[in-house]
């Protein structure tokens, strides 16, 4: 192994631990607490969009990080598409991509249900509390999902790097 790829890997493992890690904390540890902390769905709300515009600072280029040294890594592989499905190898990058995709899509959606008119409702206190329920439910909903795609692609990139 090269050093230019040793470099290269471990930008793309501190980049996957800032996202995974960073949104395991959020969801099992401050949203939790934040239970502890405020009865007031609409104050714990707050502080969640407050912490999220403030993650996001540091995860969404860590997810650009993620897939432009995901994609450097395989380009050997994905300029020969036979092999992609005739190596279990190719098999794993393949449902690792489509999962990549799949989050992606989840992240753009948890975005455009928080967006700018909806952030100011919520900080205003303006929204009613049938929707910020309705809202509190689309976010955690779409919170858990992107947890739960990004340990799976974790796992896929495990087997990757196993040669298996």
């Amino acid at each position: 192994m090269t050093l230019e790829q040793a470099v290269l890997t471990w930008v793309h493992l501190v980049s996957a631990s800032i996202w995974i890690g960073g949104s395991l904390f959020i969801g099992v540890v401050l949203s939790p607490l934040l239970k502890t902390m405020s009865n007031s769905i609409e104050e714990r709300l707050q502080i969640m969009i407050r912490v999220g515009k403030r993650f996001n600072k540091i995860a969404v280029p860590s997810l650009i990080i993620l897939i432009g040294t995901g994609l450097y890594n395989s380009h050997m592989l994905l300029t020969k598409p036979d092999l992609l499905v005739a190596t279990s190898y190719g098999t794993f990058l393949l449902v690792k991509i489509i999962l990549v995709i799949l989050l992606i899509i989840t992240y753009v959606v948890h975005v455009r249900v928080i967006r700018k008119d909806v952030e100011e409702q919520i900080m205003t206190n303006v929204m009613s509390s049938n929707q910020i329920q309705k809202l509190r439910k689309k976010i955690i909903i779409l919170g858990e999902i992107t947890v739960v795609l990004s340990i799976i692609i974790l796992f896929f990139a495990a087997l990757l790097d196993a040669g298996v």
